[in-house]
C-alpha cells in the first residue's frame, strides 16, 4: 500500500456522520491535509530550524541582515511547500490528469497568490478598516483558505 493510500484511509476514518452533513469528502481531506501541514508540520519544523539550525543567530548576507525568525521562516518554506503540494496532489486532488510539473508550477503561483492575498488582507483590515491585527489575521486566513481551495480545485489540480 502506498503512503498516500494509507493517509487517505486514516483521514476517511474521521469522516463520520456529523462531518458528512457539513462538507463533502474532498473539502474534508483538504482541511485535514492543510491543518496537518500548517498547524503541526510547519510549526514543528519552524521550532527545530529556529532553535537548532538557525540557533537564534542573525545572518549578514552583505546587502541585508536577516533576523533569526525570518531566516527560520525562509528555510522552512520549501519543506512546507512541498509537503503541501504532495498532500494536495496525492491525497486531496487525486483525479487531476495534469502532469506533476505543470501542477507544481500552478501550485507555486497559487501559493504566491495566497501570500499576496494575506498581505493585502492584513493591510486592508488593519490599516483601512481599523480591525485589530489578530481578528484581521483570522478573517484574512478564512478568505485565503477559500481562495486556496478554489485555486487548487479549479486551477492547480482540476479534474
Amino acid at each position: 500500500m502506498r503512503i498516500s493510500e494509507l493517509i487517505i484511509r486514516v483521514i476517511d476514518c474521521f469522516y463520520i456522520k456529523p462531518v458528512r452533513a457539513l462538507m463533502p469528502l474532498q473539502v474534508f481531506r483538504y482541511a485535514v491535509c492543510g491543518g496537518v501541514t500548517y498547524m503541526l508540520f510547519d510549526p514543528l519544523c519552524y521550532f527545530l530550524f529556529y532553535n537548532f539550525i538557525v540557533a537564534h543567530r542573525y545572518f549578514d548576507l552583505g546587502f541585508v541582515v536577516i533576523s533569526p525568525h525570518i531566516a527560520a521562516m525562509v528555510l522552512v518554506f520549501p519543506f512546507t511547500f512541498f509537503v503541501g503540494f504532495w498532500l494536495n496532489r496525492y491525497v486531496t486532488f487525486r483525479q487531476s490528469p495534469i502532469g506533476a510539473g505543470t501542477q507544481l508550477l500552478r501550485y507555486l503561483l497559487s501559493v504566491a497568490g495566497s501570500i499576496l492575498l494575506t498581505y493585502a488582507g492584513l493591510k486592508f483590515f488593519v490599516e483601512l478598516c481599523g480591525v485589530w491585527p489578530t481578528p484581521a489575521k483570522v478573517l484574512t486566513t478564512l478568505l485565503t483558505t477559500v481562495y486556496s481551495f478554489l485555486a487548487a480545485k479549479y486551477f492547480t489540480f482540476p479534474a
